[in-house]
């Protein structure tokens, strides 16, 4: 069969490579200059690695990713590095049991009661019933008001803004029980790793257009015509559901406005280079639990990675969630760290007289909003077009997104594509 992807992101790569090997012609096409989608790197001239505009790592229970990754023999580290939590102007570590039992701000009691309330979660495997319940209504009762608002409730907030008492319980189990203390990273980069799945496809026989656009997608007899880039047998398309839209004009529409009222955030990450580390303590994740604050997490890269691939630069990202309509997706740069600067003061008061440059990388849709019963909602993987899918973050559902999940979407629509060609 004759195959177009649309989008060279972590999904379209998966697929284009299963596709590929398994015998079919894939021609994939990215507006990007380069692949990895969300994930996507860039280089600075003095470093050895690539770096993510927005932060990634692995879990080392994230199957697909890493065992895609073995599949085409590229290298992965796995390090253990801390995840902390800033709460009430400190810094505390919740890496391991001990130190969550050690949580100081939390009486004894409270702090068995949220571990009870955690492990439950953990090891429950069901995520259907839990999707009838918010999170804010049932965990405050599980876990105890005061622990849920002093750290679980504020990072809701700080995630998902006006959106945060509409998240479904199902969302918060996804991200409790997949968690892992180790973590993975695929070695010089995320960019490197998906050059690596193209050239992986290309040798295969497929074909990768960067810098194109797709403007239409048009059935044509038992065909799909992509405009002025000819006709296939089968188009996948791996982009958010309203780009879809767009480019689809006579599909249905009461399935446009399934797919579109299905809302998310985009992601804002303004990432600082220094000379100096800015956490002190080795810090690698930083949660920040605080309704006041004007960042939702602070992530020092190069305390997971080895600075010297970086030119011994210490990187770390400031990072936010927000709707594209919110006026910090208009801010310049500078105007990010003026607003951001009283808060990292307060963390690391001389990290300024260390900066070497700062960037601001945006993506419009990087976080789905998983509201009650979202199963009844996620679009299906064959659209109403006849021999057009759609394979994007918003149907990883019950997983909340990540590269592992995207893989997985790859995967799960390769076996339907093949699937319909038998």
């Amino acid at each position: 069969m004759n195959i177009a992807i649309i989008g060279a992101g972590f999904t379209g790569l998966a697929a284009g490579y299963r596709l590929a090997k398994n015998g079919h012609t894939v021609t994939i096409f990215e507006k990007d200059s380069e692949p990895g989608g969300l994930a996507i790197g860039y280089q600075e001239k003095n470093w050895a690695w690539s770096l993510e505009k927005h932060y990634h790592h692995w879990f080392t229970n994230d199957h697909f990713i890493l065992d895609l990754a073995k599949e085409v023999n590229y290298p992965v580290i796995i390090k253990t590095p801390q995840t902390n939590w800033y709460v009430n102007g400190k810094i505390y570590q919740f890496v391991s049991l001990q130190a969550a039992l050690a949580f100081p701000l939390l009486s004894p009691l409270e702090r068995l009661r949220q571990l009870f309330a955690l492990g439950l979660l953990r090891i429950n495997p069901f995520w259907k019933p839990l999707e009838r319940f918010k999170t804010n209504d049932i965990m405050p009762k599980l876990m105890g008001k005061k622990a849920y608002e002093m750290l679980w409730q504020s990072i809701l907030n700080n995630k998902f803004g006006k959106y945060a008492n509409d998240i479904s319980l199902a969302w918060f189990w996804a991200r409790i029980a997949t968690r892992t203390q180790s973590l993975a990273y695929p070695e010089k980069g995320f960019l490197h790793f998906s050059k690596h799945l193209a050239h992986e496809i290309t040798k295969l026989g497929g074909t990768i257009h960067f810098n194109t656009s797709v403007e239409a997608i048009e059935g044509k007899n038992d065909k799909i015509q992509l405009g002025k880039y000819g006709v296939f047998d089968k188009v996948l398309v791996t982009l958010p559901s309203f780009a879809f839209v767009k480019l689809t004009p006579k599909l249905p529409e009461t399935y446009k406005k399934q797919v579109t009222n299905l809302k998310g955030l985009g992601a804002i990450n303004l990432v600082l280079r220094l000379k100096k580390p800015f956490f002190t303590n080795n810090t690698y994740w930083l949660s920040v639990a605080d309704k006041t604050s004007p960042v939702m997490a602070i992530v020092e890269h190069t305390n997971f990675m080895n600075p010297k691939h970086y030119d011994n630069e210490h990187i770390i990202y400031v990072g936010n969630y927000k709707s594209i309509d919110d006026p910090l997706f208009k801010k310049t740069k500078e105007e990010l760290l003026k607003l951001y600067d009283p808060f990292l003061k307060k963390i690391n008061p001389l990290y300024k007289k260390t900066l070497i440059d700062y960037e601001v990388f945006r993506a419009p849709f990087a976080q789905p909003i998983i509201p009650i019963n979202y199963s009844k909602m996620v679009p299906s993987l064959k659209t109403p077009l006849a021999n057009v899918y759609l394979a994007n973050m918003q149907q990883v559902y019950p997983w909340d997104r990540g590269t592992n999940y995207a893989v997985e979407l790859g995967e799960k629509v390769v076996r339907l594509i093949q699937a319909d060609c038998a």
